[in-house]
């Protein structure tokens, strides 16, 4: 999976690699190879001098171990070798050249493991920094959040970022609940500015506004202002844009969902029925509002029948190509998928199904951030489900992320 760690190539996961039932047996390398050199050189004709060889093994503790534990395998390493040369007769004995050269390569070898260890810590904290900007832009969501069944997956195109323009939310408020998915254009940490921009005017709107045309709004003006903020900052990223789809679920359930869509690909209806596409919309991207003839997009009535889920993808899915150069047949996927199980209409079921196929169609490399987001009004979903608390009380107790 792209945004994974590498086996062999992660701190985490190496260290997973070496420990067992959850201790650690990297000792055991460096260990084997100091005993094997020692016997090998001991049961062999004086001629054939492997002692010196030693010097490998504080290497090879420095590739695995801590500081501490290649610290004792130089010491090691220089004793075994002192014992080792002085059990010879004269004529065979090495002398200080190579004791010389053990104890150096003892020392170098601590000396890497320190380095080593140093940027291993660093790693793991712009990690965490970059999993708490992640928890910061897309908000960990409970699965029934504003009485709607809904699951999502992110994958990062940037392995060390593991955030990038996509993003998603579900608001629950006094007028519905609201859900916004979308993707900045371009890449990299300013990409997550503008989507962190987006959200916020989301989460706020979204509560407020009785009218989604007015959230449409909202997001619209957000975005110009972020633009000229960074034009305003002398930067050369201040003409970016967003695509988006701004769902809106009324509390009480009339067997419809209010649609703007914002340059974005429409939601795809996933039910026992089959897969039927919504209307396209015609509004511009968020950002390129003012270039519209027509004024902003209207919003959009769509039925929804029971059972329905809405699939929404950004492009890390519509635009994934496999070694043929041919994209991603998501639409026929779905289809035969769900005519073949019509369970597969779940949404943590869809976007399971959807992020397996997309990475085992392009191979696993994604060529931009991907998100696959499917949601719908569960069975017999009472009116008013803003939960027992108000709009704001607690409605779930886990995350429907993968």
């Amino acid at each position: 999976m792209k945004g994974g760690d590498e086996v062999g190539g992660h701190p985490l996961r190496r260290h997973e690699l070496l420990r067992v039932r959850g201790r650690s047996v990297a000792w055991v390398p460096p260990l084997l190879m100091l005993v094997g050199i020692t016997l090998i050189d001991f049961n062999t004709a004086g001629e054939f001098q492997m002692i010196t060889w030693v010097v490998l093994v504080p290497g090879i503790a420095a590739a695995i171990c801590g500081v501490w534990g290649t610290t004792v395998f130089a010491v090691l390493a220089l004793v075994n070798y002192l014992l080792a040369d002085t059990s010879y007769p004269d004529r065979y004995q090495s002398g200080v050249a190579d004791f010389v050269l053990v104890g150096v390569g003892g020392a170098l070898a601590v000396l890497a493991c320190a380095v080593r260890v140093r940027g291993e810590r660093r790693m793991l904290h712009m990690r965490d920094i970059a999993d708490t900007t992640r928890r910061t832009v897309l908000r960990p969501l409970p699965p029934d959040w504003g009485g709607l069944e809904h699951a999502a997956v992110y994958l990062a195109s940037d392995v060390e970022a593991r955030v990038g323009g996509d993003f998603y939310d579900v608001q629950q408020g006094p007028h519905g609940t609201r859900v916004l998915v979308g993707d900045v254009q371009g890449k990299g940490l300013a990409a997550v500015e503008a989507a962190a921009a987006l959200l916020g005017t989301f989460r706020e709107a979204g509560y407020h506004e009785a009218d989604l045309a007015t959230v449409a709004d909202r997001l619209e003006i957000r975005m110009l202002r972020h633009r000229q903020h960074i034009k305003a900052l002398g930067r050369r990223d201040g003409d970016r844009f967003a695509t988006a789809v701004l769902l809106g679920f009324p509390d009480e359930d009339t067997g419809e969902v209010e649609v703007i869509v914002f340059g974005h690909e429409p939601p795809l209806a996933v039910g026992p029925g089959g897969v039927r596409h919504l209307p396209p919309g015609e509004g511009l991207p968020l950002g390129l509002g003012e270039l519209a003839a027509d004024g902003p997009p209207p919003v959009t009535r769509v039925p929804l029948a029971a059972g329905e889920t809405l699939l929404l993808t950004t492009d890390g899915v519509t635009e994934a190509r496999n070694t043929e150069d041919l994209f991603y047949p998501l639409v026929a996927e779905v289809t035969d998928a769900v005519a073949a199980d019509p369970r597969l209409a779940d949404p943590r079921r869809l976007v399971a199904f959807v992020r397996d196929g997309t990475l085992r169609h392009c191979g696993g490399r994604l060529a931009d951030d991907t998100t696959v987001f499917a949601v719908r009004r569960p069975a017999g979903t009472p009116e008013g489900t803003a939960g027992p608390e108000g709009p704001e009380g607690p409605a779930g107790k886990g995350r429907s992320q993968s």
